[in-house]
């Protein structure tokens, strides 16, 4: 018992150094992120020290020893939180909205419905297939989850979902913001159906006039949204990213807000696929602080100056792929690879 003692104490002390280690780097990102914010604003240059330019700690110390007077007891295993899945966003939706998606009759009618949106809305063929490709691998079907794009009986690694993984925080402030919008599309659709149709659909335009009113119940704050697709009733929003009628609208949707924010912020090119996908990676203010960086700092710049720390950990291509270059890089070869699956292949040809 002397020995696990000193062994427990060692490893509590390293593990304490590693904690105040990463509070100050993640600090520092912080600190940072918000000095080239406030710089932007004052239309002051940024330079490459205002970018934290070393990689975040790791813990090197000692595994926690395990306790002589339990040898029955397993070691302990890290914290494994329970991450929401489809089950849970449909469970949520019948109960907090009385709606139930509408399925697609086959993964190809989701595609072509995804396509004739996401092309009207002005997004280009490459876009649309090489983040599609991206995110959901290749041959995600439009119900594809982060985590569980191969294996579905895996572990969800986030609630990032369909072809390009709208978290739930996500879907509940793009409903929040452009969700009237989605209602008008809709309104448009349903004023053409023939009675039977156009009343279905009209019982679900009130479905999601409620979910709008629900994403606006707060301030447009990222946290604030956070706190609200936490809650059984923004899993139950999270869900209308599974009904053909309106997960087209929610997916496009966010690729095109970033979109127009490049456009607002003066980036008048075409956004490649890749700047499109750092936008929607790590969202619009740090994707295109990431894209605009001057291309002879991408090599020394790390990737964790453009992730909250909870996001950096569960994002393991970020980790592998630790600077800006590589993480550019890597995103391009995937993208050049998963292109050629039949998923790709399909969603390409929804596009002709």
């Amino acid at each position: 018992m002397a020995q696990y003692r000193r062994a427990l104490a060692e490893y509590m002390e390293a593990q304490a150094g590693y904690a105040a280690a990463a509070e100050a780097y993640w600090s520092s990102i912080a600190e940072k992120r918000h000095l080239r914010t406030a710089k932007r604003a004052n239309h002051e240059p940024i330079s490459i020290d205002d970018y934290v330019l070393t990689q975040p700690p790791v813990y090197t110390g000692p595994p926690k020893p395990r306790d002589p007077s339990k040898p029955n007891e397993e070691a302990p295993p890290g914290r494994v939180t329970y991450v929401p899945v489809v089950a849970d966003f449909l469970a949520a939706a019948q109960q907090e909205f009385k709606f139930v998606p509408r399925a697609p009759q086959g993964e190809s009618e989701f595609k072509r419905a995804y396509a004739r949106v996401a092309v009207a809305a002005g997004l280009t063929k490459e876009q649309i297939v090489r983040i599609y490709s991206f995110e959901a691998g290749g041959n995600g079907d439009y119900d594809v989850q982060a985590g569980l794009e191969y294996n579905k009986r895996a572990r969800a690694i986030t609630t990032a979902l369909g072809y390009n993984q709208l978290l739930a925080t996500n879907t509940v402030e793009v409903i929040a913001e452009s969700g009237n919008q989605f209602i008008k599309s809709l309104s448009a659709r349903a004023a053409a159906l023939p009675d039977n149709e156009k009343a279905v659909l009209e019982s679900k335009i009130a479905i999601v006039r409620k979910m709008v009113n629900f994403g606006r119940s707060v301030p447009d704050d990222w946290n604030e949204h956070q706190a609200l697709a936490n809650t059984p009733k923004g899993l139950g929003v999270h869900a209308l990213n599974l009904d053909i009628d309106v997960g087209p609208l929610l997916q496009t949707q966010k690729l095109m807000g970033s979109v127009v924010f490049a456009r607002r912020k003066g980036f008048s090119e075409t956004l490649t696929a890749t700047e499109l996908e750092m936008m929607n990676l790590t969202g619009d203010g740090n994707g295109f602080d990431m894209i605009t960086m001057p291309r002879a700092w991408r090599d020394q710049v790390p990737t964790a100056n453009f992730f909250q720390k909870s996001g950096y950990k569960d994002n393991p291509v970020a980790q592998r792929n630790n600077t800006v270059a590589r993480l550019i890089a890597a995103t391009d070869a995937r993208m050049d690879q998963e292109v050629k699956k039949p998923g790709a292949k399909e969603l390409a040809a929804a596009l002709r």
